[in-house]
């Protein structure tokens, strides 16, 4: 009985494969039958391989789960629908894709930010007597700005045509905001140009207009990089998906205070520690990369110098 065509057998075409093209379909997971050969006499070639393999990238994955057949919920009990927004549906299908297309690694650190909690406190009441609002979040944004200029690969994007590698010589940071509507990510300009009370207008204006529904498509556009904080909400970890073209994101938890040991002293001291990740593309980096990454925020993070205007 014929239960279908195997890799190595002659596709119905009437195409025919040598057997190191077979093979190489085997390794790859390739159907020959689905693919129509340009050799002589119509026979599969490892460039047709190779020409199939770059049209589904371009196309993105294909299917290969059939969709669920719709389920009556209301047979066990009520039910309420709602509609997505719009919001709703482009986040989803970005999120998926990008979940789909990109090799995904996280790597987890903890930094500890002691004094620099003492010192945006200081900042707090120096930006109210401006009328402007001093979260964590603009040193955040300062800290990864001073990361990326030094690993500038991080700040790049990936070109599946030329397969080149963008490196960007400009610094602009998304913010994940979450609105009535759902998630979006504004942009900070020229993040690495401005002190941490212009950054901190900045997240107001966005963060404002975001949930007034009056952000504008400039205001959406030109991100190199992006930072989801959950901190002001609560968990302890969390792996941020990669908003493409963007090869990484940092992702923020809630910082604690917990015990830590100082070898000086010989004595336990409470410290301030912050959960923090970075998500990245591993096609472009690499774990030593992300670990000298995480390491080197965390760094930065604890050193004042690098937030005084």
């Amino acid at each position: 009985e014929n239960k279908g065509i195997a890799l190595n057998e002659r596709p119905p075409s009437g195409s025919f494969a040598s057997p190191g093209v077979r093979r190489l379909a085997r390794e790859l997971e390739i159907n020959l039958a689905v693919i129509k050969g340009t050799g002589r006499k119509g026979r599969l070639t490892k460039q047709d391989l190779h020409s199939y393999i770059k049209m589904r990238m371009s196309k993105g994955l294909e299917k290969s789960i059939a969709p669920e057949k719709e389920i009556d919920f209301s047979r066990w009990g009520e039910i309420d629908k709602q509609k997505l927004t719009k919001i709703n549906k482009i986040t989803a299908s970005r999120l998926q894709r990008a979940w789909q297309e990109i090799p995904h690694v996280t790597q987890y650190d903890d930094a500890d930010i002691t004094e620099l909690d003492s010192f945006r406190k200081k900042m707090k009441v120096l930006g109210s007597d401006k009328g402007v609002k001093v979260t964590f979040l603009p040193f955040l944004l300062r800290a990864v700005s001073l990361v990326l200029k030094e690993m500038p690969r991080f700040n790049s994007s990936l070109d599946h045509k030329t397969e080149n590698l963008i490196l960007k010589k400009y610094i602009n940071i998304g913010v994940a905001v979450d609105t009535p509507e759902g998630l979006v990510v504004p942009v900070i300009k020229e993040v690495d140009d401005k002190t941490i009370i212009e950054l901190s207008k900045d997240l107001m204006g966005i963060s404002s207009r975001a949930k007034e529904k009056e952000l504008k498509p400039d205001d959406l556009t030109g991100s190199t990089f992006t930072i989801s904080s959950l901190g002001g909400i609560g968990g302890t970890r969390f792996s941020p998906i990669v908003n493409p073209p963007e090869v990484a994101i940092v992702g923020v938890s809630k910082s604690k205070w917990v015990p830590v040991f100082n070898k000086k002293t010989d004595s336990f001291e409470p410290r301030y520690l912050m959960p923090f990740c970075v998500s990245y593309d591993h096609r472009v980096i690499d774990g030593a990369a992300a670990a000298s990454f995480t390491t080197r925020l965390s760094s930065i993070l604890s050193n004042l110098e690098n937030f005084e205007d």
